[in-house]
């Protein structure tokens, strides 16, 4: 029943209020970045999304506009040159995923669920996991996106090949905290996975999520 109904009504309530709430934070962001970078403000993407189905993401534009064919492509490293002058605060602050409020009322996506992915990340993930990941609607932030709040951390060695350590370390253990999100699903989880959101954008190096979700899959040694 939460799945089914409470969690769409939820979405849509809470977002149309976020719509009205943000509105004076987003005017700003969009003036910015018509003035700085390449002057243009939202970049859309074809992502996969619900039962595997591909979906235009919309985010405020953060890198250079031809990133994926730039430099390591779909993952972003840390001081990527790719990111655009104003990029690097919306990315620390994660305002450049409020444009997605207009994705969930679209219905493509949900405040919480796993990340969607680009379709080269997406086929970086085991094939089990491929076929269960987005059996939810993917969200704008989930247990993923806050375990992973700073990816590029495990990406700054210039002699890595990022592709090769995220399809053997990072992959699988996404893959894994969201089965574990699918098996606990439910208000309270949805709830507290969007107070952490803004918890570790406040206090990063905090460890509240794994003190607070006491049964999340344990980071592998690679990622520690």
């Amino acid at each position: 029943m939460y799945k089914a109904i409470v969690k769409p009504l939820f979405d849509f309530i809470i977002t149309l209020i976020l719509t009205l709430i943000l509105s004076p934070l987003l005017i700003p962001v969009v003036i910015g970045l018509l003035l700085t970078g390449e002057h243009y403000v939202f970049y859309s993407q074809k992502r996969v999304g619900y039962k595997n189905r591909r979906f235009k993401i919309l985010k405020f534009a953060t890198m250079l506009k031809n990133s994926p064919s730039l430099g390591t492509g779909s993952i972003t490293t840390r001081n990527d040159p790719r990111i655009l002058p104003m990029g690097k605060f919306l990315r620390k602050t994660k305002i450049n995923e409020l444009p997605q409020i207009f994705n969930v009322l679209l219905g493509d996506m949900s405040l919480v669920g796993p990340r969607p992915q680009m379709e080269a990340d997406y086929y970086k993930f085991p094939e089990y996991i491929q076929e269960m990941i987005y059996n939810v609607k993917p969200g704008i932030t989930g247990i993923g996106s806050i375990v992973f709040r700073d990816e590029e951390k495990w990406m700054s060695n210039p002699e890595m090949d990022v592709h090769a350590f995220y399809k053997a370390h990072i992959a699988p253990y996404k893959g894994e905290l969201e089965v574990w999100y699918q098996e606990n699903i439910g208000f309270f989880t949805d709830m507290m996975l969007l107070f952490l959101t803004i918890w570790v954008i406040v206090f990063p190096e905090s460890d509240l999520t794994h003190r607070v979700f006491k049964t999340l899959p344990p980071l592998p040694d690679a990622l520690k």
